[in-house]
């Protein structure tokens, strides 16, 4: 049995595209997932299962949400390992930060840096974004509200083909400590 998160793309955000937590719970465990339990409203949900791997997972819960709640949702699948991996990896000092300065935007595949090539980072100084593995970390000293550096990874073409899904520090550290119980 591998323990995973399954982190959903731009749910509950506004009133709108609404997948209550316990019909996603219910969702999940009816696929045959053991230990379901959800972390928020943001979508996140924590699992454990002994088939497949977190693509086809990702796909099989991404079939399964469309096909419940009647839209599509990106879904991307991690375990425990990737998640600490991230935490551990992060290029800023995260515990000289408070959790809303630090964001990681996970990503469905390897990038280059030539992606980001028209962003230019001393623009947006004192914000600052590093590259990590299918992750980016951005350093956002206002908040992502108020981020002009957010506002410009946000653009539909600098992400074009991926699914690419943002989470405060709090959500990253929390996501590592509820799959931390069956890793």
């Amino acid at each position: 049995m591998t323990t995973y998160a399954a982190l959903l793309r731009g749910i509950n955000v506004g009133g709108n595209r609404k997948l209550p937590m316990a019909e996603l719970r219910t969702l999940m465990t009816g696929l045959g997932y053991d230990s379901v339990a959800t972390y928020l409203q943001s979508g996140q949900a924590v699992f454990t299962t002994g088939h497949g791997d977190a693509q086809s997972l990702a796909a099989e819960l991404t079939k399964a949400i469309e096909e419940r709640f009647g839209f599509l949702v990106d879904v991307l699948v991690r375990d425990h390992a990737y998640l600490r991996a991230v935490m551990a990896d992060c290029p800023f000092p995260a515990a000289e930060l408070a959790a809303r300065q630090l964001h990681v935007t996970y990503l469905s595949e390897p990038v280059a840096p030539e992606r980001y090539a028209d962003i230019d980072p001393a623009a947006h100084l004192p914000e600052e974004f590093r590259l990590g593995d299918r992750a980016l970390y951005l350093y956002a000293p206002d908040g992502l509200g108020r981020s002009k550096l957010a506002e410009a990874l946000a653009r539909p073409r600098v992400h074009k083909g991926l699914i690419a899904t943002t989470r405060n520090w709090n959500t990253v550290v929390k996501l590592v400590e509820l799959t931390a119980a069956g890793a």
